[in-house]
């Protein structure tokens, strides 16, 4: 089975590399699928890519990529065992905010990764990743809580919302918030298990 859903997210994640459904990929320099295990229990999910992400086809791998990498670390996990993705798979011009309609392009293949990893828990970074999934709400009143909902196209999922780690490397207060939420996945993790079991 392992074999088999590595092999579908490979194949996804290829046909994305291929994909120009919006005006991001003429200007970006490659496309970034995402990385990690198929067999993930823990899928975090980004904004979209930067400058050196851009460059070297791996989500967060610049500094805010270096404090989740610390931060994975905290809980005894490495990036190989969790999926990290983006909303959008492709830089948007000097880094601003996706348009709608790039999102919008970009939904189908974020959902086709979640089909096949079928994580346990989905991890938002950042308040654009929260919004696709968690409308209508202020990340300064979620942050650190684990909210379930339902989406058409994954069914009902448990959704728990970070700050952005990059929003810790300009403000040094936000980076023990962040720290301290992210402390708490192992136990959201624990009582999805729990009530999995207990159904």
């Amino acid at each position: 089975m392992t074999s088999n859903k590595q092999e579908r997210l490979g194949e996804l994640n290829s046909q994305m590399s291929k994909c120009s459904k919006c005006t991001l990929r003429p200007g970006c320099t490659r496309v970034v699928p995402g990385e990690g295990s198929a067999e993930a229990a823990i899928m975090f999910i980004g904004e979209g890519p930067g400058k050196k992400e851009d460059e070297l086809g791996r989500p967060f791998v610049g500094a805010a990529g270096k404090f989740l990498d610390e931060m994975l670390g905290l809980i005894n996990l490495k990036r190989e065992g969790v999926y990290i993705a983006n909303v959008v798979k492709c830089r948007p011009p000097a880094n601003r905010d996706p348009l709608p309609e790039e999102v919008e392009a970009c939904w189908p293949w974020l959902m086709g990764q979640i089909k096949i990893i079928d994580p346990k828990l989905i991890v938002t970074l950042g308040r654009h990743s929260m919004e696709r999934f968690l409308p209508n709400q202020k990340i300064s009143e979620v942050h650190g809580k684990a909210m379930r909902r339902e989406i058409p196209e994954i069914g009902k999922r448990v959704f728990y919302t970070l700050y952005h780690p990059a929003a810790a490397l300009y403000n040094g207060s936000m980076r023990e918030v962040l720290i301290k939420d992210f402390q708490r996945i192992p136990k959201v993790l624990e009582k999805i298990e729990r009530e999995k079991s207990e159904k």
